[in-house]
């Protein structure tokens, strides 16, 4: 059964950061909230976008476009969902996710994100490379490289504030849009041909591999976790009223944000139709082929400039996106938060090395199937993020009145179905064919791809039914009678007076010092405890004067005569150096006869790596411990 963790807030340096409360008017309260979906927006036209669309206008004219069509109906639900997951609970997906399934089962759901994380960084790092080689000739490999620098970008824009990162995302998201509206009034599509496109139909089977694609890059499964987060930078009235005002501007900022992206990636398809397919040209899925013959085609130099402009900005915005949502993913799953610098590099470092390989071992022109592949990626990855979020959001327990209607539940369900089965449909079609191209090395298929796809089959089916089989379990347990309780006598009460309690400045303080006076009441003496465990206090302990101690002290002091005013016998003491050793020593020191811990809420891929501190304190002091978990 899943533990109960205590959880930091989603992107806490910009939590609560926008005021929504007190705006008069409905243009004020709607101003107030527009943002995060734009930010979400970005992720749904970025260049794994242009390479799906380009590919899918090229090969089969506007056939396609109804999938595009029912992806953004798809993404304006599921992005829905995730937005209500946000406010309602002020949990990001990551989070709820943590606090539901099992430790292992977590970290192969997050392994699985960063994955897709991975993906998408890499349509961008090509994207942005591709779009400085087509204006400026600078070598791929090169612009490739120069992509680790808007790491710096990212670092500027946070250090001025949440809207200040969405106002330069909006002015990106109009530079596309405003280059695309222009790209259509010269393409002159065939409009009758256009409305044909939206009736549903499969050419053939590459036209799937193609759809599939577009599903994977409209509908990103790293916009369900960033959605659910962005939307917990607004500071909200909590009463029901105030949760449901959320909701509905929330779903109007979504509506305006993904139809924006929709119009886009719409253009780039019936501009690819309207051009290429309609010239024959029917292999131009490359989007350097498609600057290349733009221009020429239409008659217009500017087509090309335009095109080249829109895609520097589509890589630029959605990186800035998948740098947000790795840091929600990381911090949700496993608690864990590194520098938010450290984070992007690392994601682009992961990014570069497969463009890197593709590009010296086969060239510059295989870039374009490369794109396509991380978008099909992204699909695959998909199904485990959508079933958790319909769970989380359909628990009338956790949801309360918030929780989604019947129709939106089975809608959820119907997307996620149609999802899963067009993805079974690939790797089935996929696995064949490597079996097939294999001959006598078949063999290697069988121990590696096919052990592969059961374990993520056996892991799909599990966060599918678990929720269920909970319930299930629950239901059956209230229906069995219970035992008869044995007299308790000769029952004395414990009374303790010297209690220490540690501080870690994390959301379960609190809790842990209330549990502490509730065993001592005011007659007890406290020592307030924390050790700063930096590289530089393991070395130099005490003598240390770094701002982190510095900050620590005063944080301490601050509870200590908080303590104080309210009657308490208190005092403090910080240790340095590794806490596993230095908490028991200071309790000992002090003669503690209780020691008041909170629970760090680690995991079981965070205690593989740094231990569990309250494991190996609570065996080391011979005193009683009490383990406090928010």
């Amino acid at each position: 059964m899943a533990q109960t963790t205590s959880h930091t807030k989603s992107l806490e340096d910009v939590h609560s950061s926008v005021n929504t409360i007190g705006k008069k008017g409905f243009l004020r309260s709607l101003l107030a909230f527009i943002g995060p979906a734009y930010l979400v927006s970005v992720g749904y036209m970025d260049p794994g976008n242009w390479a799906t669309d380009i590919a899918g206008g090229s090969q089969f004219g506007y056939k396609l476009i109804w999938v595009l069509l029912m992806s953004n109906l798809m993404a304006l639900l599921l992005q829905s969902l995730s937005a209500r997951l946000g406010v309602v609970r002020q949990l990001d997906l990551a989070q709820a996710s943590r606090s539901s399934y099992h430790p292992i089962v977590n970290f192969w759901l997050w392994l699985l994100a960063e994955i897709a994380i991975a993906a998408c960084d890499l349509a961008e790092v090509l994207g942005m490379a591709i779009g400085l080689q087509l204006l400026f000739g600078l070598p791929l490999i090169w612009g490739v490289t120069l992509t680790v620098l808007d790491t710096l970008l990212l670092l500027v824009l946070q250090s001025y504030g949440m809207r200040k990162i969405e106002a330069f995302i909006i002015a990106l998201v109009a530079t596309i849009g405003a280059s695309f509206l222009l790209e259509m009034i010269w393409a002159k599509p065939d409009m009758g041909e256009l409305a044909l496109g939206f009736i549903p139909s499969f050419p053939s089977d590459a036209a799937l591999y193609i759809a599939i694609g577009i599903i994977g890059a409209t509908v990103m499964p790293h916009n369900l976790y960033l959605h659910s987060s962005l939307v917990q930078t607004r500071r909200i009235d909590t009463s029901e009223r105030g949760i449901w005002s959320a909701l509905k501007y929330n779903l109007i900022d979504s509506t305006i944000a993904l139809n924006a992206a929709f119009f886009v990636n719409a253009a780039i398809l019936v501009l690819a139709a309207s051009t290429f397919f309609r010239a024959g040209m029917y292999e131009v899925s490359d989007i350097q082929d498609a600057y290349k013959f733009l221009s020429p085609i239409l008659g217009n130099d500017w087509a090309s400039i335009l095109f080249g402009v829109a895609l520097i900005a589509a890589g630029q915005s959605s990186t800035i996106t998948g740098t947000l949502a790795g840091q929600v993913v990381m911090e949700g799953y496993l608690n864990l938060r590194i520098a938010p610098w450290l984070r992007r590099l690392i994601t682009r470092l992961i990014a570069i090395i497969p463009a890197y390989i593709v590009i010296i071992l086969y060239g510059e022109g295989q870039t374009g199937e490369l794109l396509v592949f991380s978008q099909v990626v992204l699909s695959l990855q998909l199904g485990f993020a959508i079933i958790p979020l319909i769970h989380f959001t359909s628990d009338k327990e956790k949801m309360g009145v918030f929780a989604i209607k019947p129709w939106m539940k089975i809608a959820a369900w119907l997307i996620a179905i149609i999802i899963v089965s067009l993805n079974v449909k690939l790797v089935i079609n996929e696995i064949s064919s490597w079996i097939e191209l294999a001959g006598e090395k078949s063999w290697i298929v069988y121990i590696t791809a096919i052990p592969v796809c059961i374990s993520a089959a056996a892991l799909l089916l599990y966060i599918t039914f678990k929720p269920t089989m909970d319930r299930r379990r629950m239901d059956k347990m209230a229906r069995i009678p219970h035992g008869t309780a044995a007299p308790l006598v000769d029952l004395g009460s414990t009374v303790y007076k010297q209690i220490a309690i540690t501080i870690d400045f994390s959301s379960v303080d609190n809790l842990t010092i209330r549990s502490a006076t509730a065993q001592g009441g005011k007659s007890a003496n406290y020592l307030l405890v924390h050790v700063v465990e930096t590289a530089g206090a393991i070395w130099y302990g005490s003598e240390i004067a770094d701002h982190e101690s510095s900050e620590d002290s005063l944080a301490l002091k601050d509870y200590l005569n908080q303590l104080k005013n309210q009657g308490y016998q208190v005092e403090m003491k910080i240790g340095f150096g590794n806490p596993k050793q230095v908490i028991p020593e200071i309790v000992d020191e002090f003669k503690a006869d209780l020691l008041v811990m909170g629970a760090h809420g680690h995991k079981w891929f965070k205690d593989l790596i740094f231990g569990t501190t309250v494991d190996t304190v609570r065996h080391r002091v011979k005193i009683p411990v009490l383990i406090v978990r928010d």
